[in-house]
């Protein structure tokens, strides 16, 4: 018997196989595997292959590889644990890829492995994909050169995310195992790109007429080679290809996915489970089922069981019958195992065992959610998960334990316990050992399933040898919880009381009494900043790096030589700050030393004529605070490094986010009692850089690199995962002090408005209303006397405004409101956001019509009320909707006509506006701003004006922003002076152009 095997490795597939009954002697090869598939319909496939050996961190056992399920079910009795065996492999081209995965799954002589199946539905899929259009071209820069390319329009995260936890491992086992997320982006590009090229012509472009030039335009050649096998760019001198690149880039990034309107749905039901009441007579199961269904892919809601389907009851639904056997068929192949579900001739269900139920979780349900079925697990799936929980308290023998003093002790003594617990659950030695004795994968604990296997059970037996409860000092609980927990059994959980508790939870800002401004600064401390003087002391005095990552703007350069002034009060003389930064801000903390704390002596390192050696450790004991730049420290490390430093402090401190660098290396080498980081963008592109500023302010507290990234950053950027993410936080928090413009604490300080331009696409049904409408205008306008042009101009904006909005508005037909208009998508989106985010939204439109077929729309898809004011609500509707919208701590948006609403009300508790339909007037739609943004108003507002892309809304708006200088001359009140444009004049400002349209 032979299992076929994949995994993508360097941009191609990778073929092997496992053959019962082989071996090898050397100790590293793995003893089943062959690349040998003569004899087999694999073999035309494979013809013109070349060989290659991959090292794959495969399941070991006993010293082992795991067999395949296909080849061996036979449980272990010991988990299985990664080792790097060498394989050998088949490395395909792109074409003899595509057709063996197009053809694997019907080869009777070859068994297709988990993995394989895997990259056969990546290529259904990435053929389904180039079928409906949902692929753009690319230029890019590949190992030097510049190659043209396909790319896949995957803009739907949550499908995306599926087919990441569907993965199989062994598809990215190659050279020790890689994010699955960048495996699949990968293979999916490069099957979008091959399957794009084995349909689309070569050349692309006609032949040129005439003469052929010296040197083809970059874009020309690009377009060469988007087709046939070739796909480097050919290269002549002076190109730049930047602008290209970047032009293609944003088109990627404006496309918007279609999706269908019906999909098959699998829904795991548990024992005990109450049936539906259709035709199963309402009794409770006492074994495993997955329901089948068919569910609504924009509205998820729309859910009909099979059974409804086969008795009739399901009519209002056209072919549903049809529909629901197609699906079953097609995830038949994902989804073994429901064959004999598909037997009778009404299949509505399986009934599965327990071992069933948990391979369904772990295997079936992440293929078929991966594929585009609706897959609906019991809301505990994935979530109640066997952990540590730490409990620490003030120990009142040690009079208060870590809490002292200035308020914290890291040598003070607390009371420590180790418990185990399931979700929030504790359970004891007793429910562990029950757990243990019954082996099964799902159990049932207080009346919830848990999935629990054999690696957690074992270590988690493991945890119950250690001691769990004692003493400790404050710093061994901090590198206790940041050290704690694997993903086998992680911390779940610490409770901790007083200040190591504040500190733990990032709140020790707050819970420090604000410190007042110090003598020796001339500039008074707003609250915040006082809070962030004293948490600096805080970390100082314990001796502890410490991350200040406030926004741009909000002082850290003035907080840091507050600290140096408070220092120096009262005749106290701590040794030298070293502050590093970029050349650009040495002079910029001159000045502002200058200016805010003249009492500090500060010498600047840096230049020719900097002091060396013994005349430098002179020069730095005569100064409070020495600048210097990246540059310049990493020259003389030697030599700073003999200085008894305070501290060294590193402005904009993600000049450390590369750990390996010469540079950065040599700043970590400079010895001093505390450092602090100072930056307000402490993770730039990926955790690791944060990992570095963190190796810089507290040496080997979040470990080495590598387990850093396997741990951390890996888990997070690439797999969402939510567990590592808590358990970063919980790590990084207690040395972090980030306070944002957007923080309610913060913003009663630095009130700001912040305009944005939103921009929308308009559907191929607003886009074909827009035409028209312009065409029929242009066409009057011509044999229109001055009294009926100015009439028609207006008129025929009006319309073009309401086609911009949605097509219902100018068609005032009832009709369907989604799926039909950019706007109101990109509106829904916002006000999703804002409602999530807890927040509060003004939409304003100028057409009350509009609004009321808005208002009953947005309250559905948000779930919450949305208020709606306009001309028609009376006064004391008027009042009450107000003082509604301000009191209610609930998050809601305003639906408000901008005549009945843009003058005298307070709306401050909104901190988003949103001008729908613009009024062209800057000074009509301020005004209508301000509604929000006003006195009481206590946090950033954030205004957003739409605009539809190549039409007349972001050519007037256009027009408005290069004369704004000149806008109450140019712009009088509504569209007026619009009418004075020529036809010509018109015809520019009207035209739709190409990229109006999204697909």
């Amino acid at each position: 018997m032979l299992v076929a095997h994949a995994a993508w490795h360097g941009g191609a597939l990778c073929l092997w196989a496992e053959r019962t009954g082989s071996r090898e002697p050397d100790p590293d090869a793995h003893p089943f595997a062959t690349r040998d598939f003569t004899g087999t319909s694999y073999e035309p496939m494979v013809r013109g292959a070349f060989r290659v050996e991959l090292a794959m961190a495969l399941p070991t056992v006993g010293g082992m590889p795991v067999p395949s399920p296909e080849l061996d079910s036979t449980p272990h009795d010991e988990p299985p644990r990664l080792r790097e065996w060498r394989v050998p492999a088949l490395v395909l081209e792109p074409f003899p890829a595509m057709a063996l995965l197009q053809a694997a799954e019907h080869s009777g002589d070859v068994v297709c492995g988990t993995d394989l199946r895997y990259l056969c539905l990546l290529a259904e899929e990435a053929v389904h994909l180039v079928g409906r259009g949902q692929v753009l071209p690319a230029l890019l820069r590949e190992d030097g050169d510049l190659v043209a390319r396909w790319r896949p329009v995957f803009d739907d995260g949550d499908r995306f995310g599926d087919l990441v936890r569907a993965m199989p491992s062994a598809c990215r086992a190659a050279d020790g195992g890689r994010p699955a997320a960048e495996v699949l982006r990968e293979a999916l590009s490069g099957l979008v790109d091959t399957a794009v090229r084995g349909i689309v012509p070569h050349p692309l472009l006609p032949p040129r007429a005439g003469r052929v030039p010296d040197r083809l335009p970059l874009a020309e050649r690009w377009v060469e080679a988007l087709t046939g096998p070739n796909p480097v760019v050919a290269r002549e001198p002076r190109d730049d290809p930047d602008e290209l690149i970047a032009e293609l880039d944003a088109w990627a990034a404006a496309v918007r996915r279609p999706s269908g309107p019906l999909r098959v749905c699998f829904r795991l039901a548990e024992p005990g489970a109450d049936e539906l009441d259709y035709g199963q007579g309402g009794e409770k199961s006492e074994s495993w089922r997955v329901e089948f269904a068919l569910q609504g892919v924009d509205d998820p809601s729309l859910y009909v069981p099979a059974a409804l389907v086969w008795a009739g009851e399901a009519t209002s639904i056209p072919n549903a019958r049809e529909t629901l056997l197609e699906g079953l068929g097609r995830a038949l192949r994902l989804f073994p195992g429901m064959a004999r579900a598909l037997n009778g001739d009404t299949p509505h269900e399986l009934v599965l065992d327990t071992a069933g139920a948990f391979r369904f979780l772990r295997e079936s349900a992440p293929m078929l959610a991966a594929a585009g079925f609706g897959v609906l697990l019991p809301t505990w799936a994935g979530r109640a998960r066997l952990g540590m929980r730490l409990t620490t308290r003030d120990d009142p023998d040690e009079g208060g334990g870590a809490a002292a003093g200035s308020g914290f002790d890291l040598s003070g003594l607390m009371r420590f316990k180790w418990d185990l617990a399931i979700g929030d659950e504790s359970i004891d030695e007793d429910e562990l050992a029950e757990l243990a004795r019954l082996k099964t994968p799902l159990v049932r604990l207080r009346g919830q399933w848990v999935e629990l296997d054999e690696e957690q059970l074992e270590a988690a037996l493991e945890f119950l040898r250690q001691p769990r409860a004692g003493t400790m000092t404050a710093a061994e609980a901090i590198r206790a919880i940041v050290n704690a927990g694997d993903d086998a059994l992680p911390l779940l959980d610490v409770d901790a009381d007083g200040a190591f508790g504040d500190l733990l939870s990032g709140q020790a800002d707050r819970r420090l009494t604000p410190m007042t401004t110090p003598e020796g600064v001339e500039a008074t401390l707003r609250p915040y900043q006082e809070r962030g003087l004293a948490w600096l002391r805080f970390m100082s005095d314990l001796g502890l790096g410490g991350l200040l990552a406030d926004d741009m703007g909000l002082g850290k350069t003035l907080q840091t030589l507050s600290l140096l002034a408070y220092e120096r009060e009262g005749g106290r003389t701590p040794r030298p700050t070293l502050l590093i930064g970029p050349m650009s801000l040495v002079g910029n903390w001159q000045r502002e030393a200058a200016r805010f704390t003249p009492k500090l002596r500060v010498y600047v390192h840096h230049g020719t004529g900097r002091h060396r050696d013994e005349d430098l450790v002179a020069a730095v004991g005569r100064a409070d605070l020495v600048l210097t730049t990246y540059g310049t420290a990493a020259r003389d490390a030697a030599v700073l490094g003999r200085v008894g430093w305070e501290r060294v402090v590193c402005d904009e401190a993600q000049a450390l986010k590369n750990a390996g660098t010469r540079q950065a290396r040599a700043v970590r080498s400079i010895p001093a009692r505390t450092r602090i980081a100072l930056t307000g963008t402490p993770v730039e592109n990926h955790l690791t850089e944060l990992w570095s500023i963190m190796e810089f302010a507290n040496p080997g507290l979040l470990g080495p690199r590598a387990a850093f990234r396997e741990r951390f950053a890996v888990p997070i950027e690439k797999d969402g995962d939510e567990r590592a993410a808590l358990a970063l936080k919980r790590a990084t928090q207690p040395f972090i002090l980030r306070r944002l413009k957007t923080d309610r604490s913060i913003i009663s300080d630095l009130p700001e408005k912040q305009e944005i331009k939103t921009y929308c696409n308009l559907t191929p049904e607003q886009a074909s209303l827009y035409r028209a409408t312009v065409d029929d205008m242009l066409a009057q306008i011509a044999e229109a006397d001055e009294r009926q042009r100015r009439g028609l101009v207006l008129a025929t904006m009006a319309k073009l405004k309401q086609v911009c909005n949605h097509p219902a508005q100018l068609l005032k037909d009832g009709s369907r409101l989604a799926g039909r208009s950019g706007k109101l998508e990109r509106l829904e989106e916002i006000c999703g956001q804002v409602v999530e985010q807890g927040e509060k939204a003004l939409v304003f439109t100028q057409y009350a019509e509009f609004g009321s077929m808005l208002q009953p729309y947005l309250a559905s898809r948000l779930e919450r009320p949305v208020l709606w004011l306009h001309g028609g609500t009376s006064k004391q509707a008027r009042d009450d909707l107000v003082q509604h919208f301000q009191n209610d701590p609930e998050p809601s948006v305003f639906l408000l006509s901008l005549k009945a609403a843009g003058t005298g009300l307070t709306l401050t508790a909104a901190n988003h506006v949103v001008h729908l339909d613009r009024w062209w007037n800057p000074a009509v739609e301020d005004q209508a701003t301000d509604r929000a943004f006003r006195i009481g108003q206590t946090r950033n507002v954030q205004v957003r004006k739409f605009v539809c892309v190549g039409t007349m809304e972001e050519r007037i708006d256009e027009m408005i922003e290069r004369k704004k200088a000149l806008a109450d001359s140019i712009v009088g009140t509504g569209e007026d002076w619009l009418t004075e444009l020529s036809v010509a004049e018109l015809r520019d400002v009207l035209w739709l152009a190409p990229e109006a349209v999204a697909d």
